[in-house]
């Protein structure tokens, strides 16, 4: 999968990109045979079809109509043309077709721009299954109710048949070579083109790699490289007061075993919300931060505090990753499960009964060896696998895919995000070492789908190297980060283990230091919301306001004629026992302090985050300077 936009963008100016001078959109090369037209939305681009045979062996009659876009070369009379190839599978092409034009901006003063919907989704025959929208029936009746009503050709949507529709583009279109730019799933089809046409490549550009025969059932690759990026989160202190997560993961793990455990989190009314926590929603948290860094930034301190017993950060985040997922429109679900349950190699006989598939496979996966799936168990990959649906796939196809086992060495870059665990960068250095001189770039604090989500612009310097014929840089130096993306410190288990703040001392001290702690909390989770909202993975259940760790809220308001920020606390606690109450804009406010474990008293701010007032009856003045209190760039945006 891939997002639309840069994170980069989200979070800094953005940067000014060099444009080429594009030859009309709707002229066409002398040698296509696809008439073109100005696309209404995309005036750069030109819009066209080509049908294509339902089956590339025509042994089955019936034909599928392509939806292409193009981008001429700024000479307009191109012979090799860069194919973008979206993720999946069951992803839309084209409402990523100006983001590819920029990432491989410097191939189109020569080269031409591809984008096609593959077969199955977006504009290109979607597949269609209402049955999967709803899920109100058991999946042992939904996978073979939506494989019906794909109906009997449903084993013409695999990669190998999109890769015969590339081919078909190519020569339609007359290009003599291609230059494969795929992300995720689209790694996999430029890898199996490859395999299949290596004469007609000029180049492979692979964001975030499946391997060509890949993914592995159980993704394995993945649930392996968890304590490696857990590691790379907090390195060189950065999880303070969080001496090792992998422990802490393995802890809860071990605890939660096949078993739930029921954990509270507050909303933004100020309402106590259980639920479930399994192994397969800590997979599933650990997995969505390959798109959203937040939860993978809230990760440690949540899963430490669940360590100790206490479950509500890590409630937040299930609320946040589970219950709060948004849906990708860009996706075809019933293409994603027709390719997946087709052509991988799933453990077990295609001709037995549904229910025999599932436990054959569930057997194998029990038979691994130990630390097959890292921390996680045998049944949290099988649970969080496509294996249990795929295993009442009643399947059209004899056999899965053919096994790819050479790849021609043409000119290739692979790009890898550190923190990717859905691609991990085992992946990129395995089929890196099946092309000779392919070039790996590894990309720090970035997760999945490099050139969209990267703070930096090394993945994007590699392409424009790899593609203007110069030297690629390998070597990706770490950003600086906003400072909500920052790993979270430890949540404090209680007020008298804290150290008194500034010059106070005694229970003022702490309780001062607890504020400090509460207005730091607050403004990281709604500065966290802000980009959140940004990057389309923003969770409603945040709403305009924040639920405290032990109880109450806060509301975040703006004012419209001077836009600024203003967040109403109410009985908000963080730390145990220590609540808030008042308001704070732009740093200057008024607050009152309660609970059993405080010092009570109030405290007023008339110049930014500098508190003056008593705390047990003590006097008492200090300057906050870690806490961010406006949240400014948050209100703004809302």
């Amino acid at each position: 999968m891939r997002r639309k936009g840069t994170r980069l963008a989200l979070v800094s100016a953005v940067a000014a990109v060099a444009l080429v001078a594009f030859a009309p959109a709707s002229a066409s090369a002398a040698t296509s045979s696809i008439p073109f037209t100005s696309c209404a939305d995309v005036p750069t681009f030109g819009c066209g079809h080509l049908t294509v045979p339902l089956d590339p062996t025509n042994a089955v009659p019936g034909t599928v109509t392509l939806a292409i876009r193009r981008q001429l070369s700024a000479t307009g009379a191109a012979t090799t043309a860069v194919v973008a190839l979206a993720g999946g599978p069951g992803q839309s092409a084209l409402p990523f077709a100006e983001d590819d034009a920029q990432i491989v901006a410097p191939a189109l003063a020569t080269d031409d721009l591809v984008v096609f919907d593959q077969r199955g989704t977006g504009y290109s025959g979607p597949l269609r299954c209402s049955a999967l929208n709803a899920l109100t029936q058991p999946i042992s009746q939904v996978i073979p109710a939506c494989a019906m009503q794909v109906g009997a050709t449903r084993g013409l949507y695999t990669t190998d048949d999109t890769v015969a529709d590339i081919e078909a583009i190519r020569k339609a279109l007359g290009y003599t070579k291609l230059i494969l730019y795929g992300t995720s799933y689209g790694t996999k089809v430029a890898l199996r083109y490859a395999a299949e046409y290596p004469a007609n490549v000029a180049g492979l550009i692979l964001d975030s790699t499946v391997p060509p025969n890949g993914p592995d059932v159980f993704d394995q690759s993945s649930y392996q490289a968890v304590p490696r990026i857990l590691d790379q989160i907090c390195a060189s202190n950065a999880c303070r007061g969080i001496p090792d997560p992998n422990a802490d993961l393995s802890t809860v793990l071990t605890r939660l075993g096949s078993h739930a455990v029921e954990g509270t989190y507050v909303d933004s009314a100020g309402k106590a919300i259980r639920l479930p926590i399994t192994a397969d929603y800590i997979a599933s948290i650990l997995l969505a931060g390959d798109d959203d860094p937040v939860l993978r930034a809230d990760f440690p301190a949540a899963i430490a505090a669940a360590a100790a017993g206490n479950y509500a950060l890590l409630a937040i985040l299930v609320a946040h990753a589970v219950y709060g997922a948004v849906s990708n429109s860009t996706v075809d679900n019933p293409l994603f499960f027709d390719t997946e349950c087709e052509e991988l190699p799933f453990p077990w006989v295609r001709t037995d009964t549904g229910a025999t598939r599932a436990t054959e496979a569930l057997g194998y996966a029990e038979g691994l060896p130990a630390g097959t799936f890292g921390p996680f168990s045998y049944l949290t990959a099988y649970e969080e696998s496509t294996t249990p649906d795929c295993a009442y796939w009643p399947f059209a196809s004899a056999a899965p895919e053919t096994l790819i086992t050479t790849l021609p060495n043409v000119p290739t870059l692979i790009i890898s995000g550190a923190n990717d665990l859905r691609t991990p960068t085992s992946n990129a250095t395995a089929v890196a070492a099946m092309i000779p001189d392919a070039t790996v770039v590894v990309v720090p604090q970035t997760g999945h789908s490099v050139l969209t989500t990267e703070f930096s612009s090394c993945a994007k310097n590699a392409v424009d190297a790899f593609l203007g014929g110069t030297t690629i840089k390998t070597d990706c130096a770490p950003q600086a980060m906003p400072a909500y993306l920052h790993p979270a410190p430890a949540a404090p288990a209680s007020a008298q283990l804290l150290k008194p703040l500034g010059g106070s001392e005694g229970a003022p001290g702490r309780t001062a230091r607890a504020l400090e702690l509460t207005l730091a909390w607050s403004s990281r989770e709604l500065s966290e919301s802000l980009f959140e909202t940004l990057i389309g993975s923003y969770n409603p259940s945040y709403g305009r306001g924040l639920g405290g760790l032990h109880g109450g809220y806060a509301k975040l308001s703006t004012n419209a004629t001077t836009q600024t920020p203003t967040v109403r606390y109410h009985h908000f606690s963080y730390v145990p026992g220590v609540k808030i109450t008042g308001s704070i804009s732009n740093g200057v406010g008024r607050l009152t302090i309660s609970g059993k474990n405080a010092s009570a008293g109030t405290l007023v701010a008339r110049t930014t985050n500098d508190f003056a007032g008593k705390l047990g009856g003590v006097a008492i003045h200090f300057r906050i300077s870690t806490a961010q209190l406006t949240a400014l760039t948050a209100s703004a945006a809302r």
